[in-house]
């Protein structure tokens, strides 16, 4: 059970299985739109281009429809933490960066993963700074994804780093456990103390999805009921990894097949 006494489903060897498939269709759907994250791109064109492709490989959108979400895609640039909405209107310009975060279900199954992205070449170095710090505290919080640890391990290992770099967590927002719902228990939170929260056990299936600002952590949602943006219009940037519990570690399901891991992204094949 997590703290709110929900129950957290343990997958066995048949899970894994198919939960790899599904992650690896996100991964490749990340992989597929590098190149076309350009200037003077719409984030619509994006969305559909993301669409098409999952629907391709027999995959579902998991967004669309969801809770009322109008698209295939959250598609979230500069201050905007997390749940951007498409529009053919809003293009991307030289020197943003943007989140594109994606989730598919394939055979009943969910792959989830997001991803930074560089538009353009002219990123400004506290961007990119704060584009390799989020990403490498998602890593931190996946080293410590291991049987006998606690989620406040990954959540303390997130902290740390990104409050060593003069930056902020995002607390509105977390990890969730994922397999064949969309959102499971338990809830991952990105900030933490050692030894606390939920010990993790092999079988449990969960994203470790840190959004990290360069300035405070507040956020308001807004007008549209789904952009959520930082408070004091600071730059946000945010990586995921869908990942298992193993016998002795963790399994990432959403590693890029590609072999992309930070931005900037070679050419896709």
């Amino acid at each position: 059970m997590d703290k709110e006494g929900k129950r957290i489903v343990l997958h066995g060897a048949e899970g894994f299985e198919a939960l790899r498939k599904a992650g690896r269709l996100a991964a490749e759907t990340l992989d597929y739109i590098t190149p076309f994250v350009t200037p003077g791109v719409s984030t619509g064109r994006l969305d559909k281009l993301i669409e098409e492709f999952q629907r391709d490989r027999g995959g579902i959108p998991a967004t669309l429809g969801y809770h009322g979400y109008p698209a295939c895609s959250c598609i979230s640039p500069n201050h905007v933490v997390n749940h951007g909405i498409p529009s053919d209107d809003k293009k991307l310009v030289e020197g943003d960066i943007v989140n594109i975060d994606v989730t598919v279900i394939l055979d009943g199954w969910y792959g989830d993963s997001s991803r930074m992205y560089f538009v353009g070449e002219k990123i400004g170095v506290k961007a990119r700074k704060l584009v390799d710090l989020t990403w490498r505290c998602m890593m931190a919080g996946i080293a410590q994804a291991k049987p006998g640890n606690h989620l406040g391990d990954i959540g303390h290992a997130i902290q740390t780093m990104a409050e060593a770099a003069r930056c902020s967590v995002v607390r509105d927002f977390g990890g969730h456990g994922i397999g064949q719902v969309f959102h499971d228990a338990p809830h991952v939170d990105h900030f933490g103390k050692p030894g606390t929260g939920v010990e993790l056990r092999p079988g449990m299936v969960f994203t470790v999805e840190p959004m990290i600002n360069a300035g405070r952590h507040e956020v308001k949602i807004l007008s549209d009921g789904w952009t959520t943006v930082t408070r004091d219009r600071s730059l946000s940037a945010q990586f995921e990894h869908q990942i298992g519990i193993t016998e002795d570690g963790c399994e990432i399901f959403t590693l890029s097949p590609a072999g992309y891991t930070q931005p900037p992204y070679g050419s896709a094949a």
